[in-house]
């Protein structure tokens, strides 16, 4: 028997990718892709017009019960209106549908009301079925909202897409089995219904994986971003996901990321090993990421497209162009900070061990000091500038893309609680400080007589005291570390269903 140590590989697991590709078609192929993104529009609105008629029609019999003196909540129990869903949408759509291809089967005269989208087939049926997917999703999150199931933030009544407001979008699926969405060579994406259409970025990487057997393309979604159409590939990839972090990565061990403003992150050892030297504690400059601070470099630009936008009349066209100019440079500037985030979670997920980091608030960090008329806020102009800097530096979706990345590069991500005084706290001796104010850069303990720059000495203490997060917690954007005191982290207890007002508008609360 050989008593060698032998390498085990990583298991190969199935995993949904997306691959994103900036489009490059042909006048004919935008007002095809426009067509589909204003179909999946119609759609997405005509299966929440269903759901909210039955709701309010659900509303109006618990309203007559309890006008008969039945209590509320027997009326809740008692009344059962049927909640349209998407195979039931789908059916009573395609009876009543016109076709513009044929004449209308109605006698010359004779009234009735008019047929919905007699346009239907100039676009893929699959913009249809992902519209009522995704409404049947929008309608079940709200529900989860409500009843505690849903992670995060509270998801509020389902609104209706209003063109020039929602974002052009469109999904199409296709059978795996026989594939129609494959790429063309290198350049080129055919898809169902809109044909082959040139792609700026290269296909090389999926193609291989297609090729190779390890990729099946599962989905593709087509969206707009200022004056670019994009194509996120979605394929089931079968892709090496390590149980355990490499040999360089266990030597590099766990890194302490502070986040902020002035600097993008402190942390408490260089990304770079080459640079492992003396650290200087109160200027740690090999430790700083810098903060590109995307919104202030377009900032003059934006100002001058929005007072140009300000003094357009409603409705015209010059209107129109001025919001797609605003449009473009918001997208650019989303498009430059998303680069920076990525390059900077994926250094972090493949370098080191472990990621420390801290569980934000960022809602309540970036929330309004404006107050109200009865309390008014104050150094309200002040506020609304830290909560732009803030919201630029995007540290929620620093924390989104290190959770899904340090399981793909078997690394693990750790969080301290957002109550904990990273700052505040000595990284030596462990003695805190009641107040440290944001002017001050350099911590001094009274206790061991360190001097610390303070970005440096938060992520030190980060590295130190970080609990690894579970994969619920990481995938529950802005979830506690810590379990709640009533065993149910944090979410919010049971509600009873919320109403639509008699207009048909947000639910009230009751």
């Amino acid at each position: 028997m050989d008593d060698r140590v032998s390498t085990v590989p990583a298991a190969q697991a199935p995993t949904l990718r997306a691959f994103r590709f900036t489009l490059d078609p042909t006048p004919a192929q935008f007002e095809v892709l426009a067509r589909h993104a204003g179909a999946a529009r119609w759609a997405f609105n005509h299966a929440l017009g269903e759901k909210t008629a039955a709701h309010r029609q659900w509303r109006e019999r618990v309203d007559a019960l309890v006008a008969e003196g039945m209590p509320e909540t027997w009326a809740r129990k008692v009344v059962k209106v049927p909640m349209p869903r998407k195979e039931g949408i789908k059916k009573r759509l395609n009876a009543i549908k016109a076709d513009t291809r044929f004449h209308d089967p109605l006698p010359d005269g004779a009234c009735g009301p008019p047929r919905p989208c007699p346009w239907w087939h100039e676009v893929s049926t699959y913009a249809f079925q992902s519209a009522f997917e995704d409404a049947d999703r929008a309608w079940n999150n709200w529900l989860d909202s409500l009843a505690g199931r849903h992670a995060g933030r509270p998801v509020g009544y389902p609104h209706f897409k209003r063109k020039g407001r929602a974002r052009d979008s469109f999904r199409i699926h296709h059978d795996v089995t026989k594939p129609t969405i494959r790429l063309e060579g290198h350049r080129r994406l055919r898809i169902p219904k809109l044909g082959t259409i040139r792609i700026h970025d290269s296909g090389k990487r999926l193609a291989r994986l297609i090729a190779k057997g390890d990729a099946v393309v599962q989905s593709v979604t087509v969206f707009r971003g200022g004056n670019r159409w994009y194509a996120s590939v979605l394929a089931k990839v079968d892709q090496p996901i390590p149980d355990k972090p490499t040999r360089a990565q266990t030597a590099r061990g766990t890194v302490g990321v502070d986040w902020g403003i002035r600097h993008l992150a402190t942390l408490s050892q260089p990304l770079d090993p080459a640079t492992d030297r003396p650290v200087d504690l109160l200027d740690p400059a090999d430790l700083r990421v810098a903060n590109p601070r995307y919104l202030d470099k377009w900032t003059r630009r934006l100002a001058k497209a929005q007072r140009a936008l300000a003094r357009t009349e409603k409705g015209s066209k010059r209107r129109a162009k001025a919001a797609r100019r605003v449009g473009v440079i918001q997208h650019r500037i989303a498009e430059q900070r998303a680069t920076a985030v990525h390059l900077l979670s994926k250094r972090l997920a493949t370098k080191f061990a472990t990621v420390a980091i801290e569980d934000l608030n960022v809602r309540g960090m970036s929330a309004s000091a404006r107050g109200t008329l009865e309390q008014p806020g104050h150094q309200v102009r002040q506020k609304a500038g830290h909560n732009r800097a803030v919201l630029d530096a995007a540290p929620g979706e620093l924390r989104r893309q290190l959770g899904y990345k340090t399981s793909w590069y078997g690394s693990a991500l750790a969080a301290v609680d957002h109550w904990y005084p990273s700052s505040k706290t000595c990284s030596s001796c462990g003695t805190a400080i009641p107040k440290l104010p944001r002017d001050q850069r350099v911590f001094h303990c009274t206790a061991c007589g360190l001097a610390i720059d303070r970005d440096y000495n938060a992520a030190v203490n980060i590295a130190r005291h970080a609990v690894p997060l579970v994969e619920r917690d990481v995938k529950a954007r802005g979830s506690p570390v810590r379990p709640a005191s009533d065993g149910r982290h944090g979410r919010a207890g049971r509600q009873k269903r919320e109403d639509p007002p008699p207009s048909g508008g947000p639910p009230r609360r009751e």
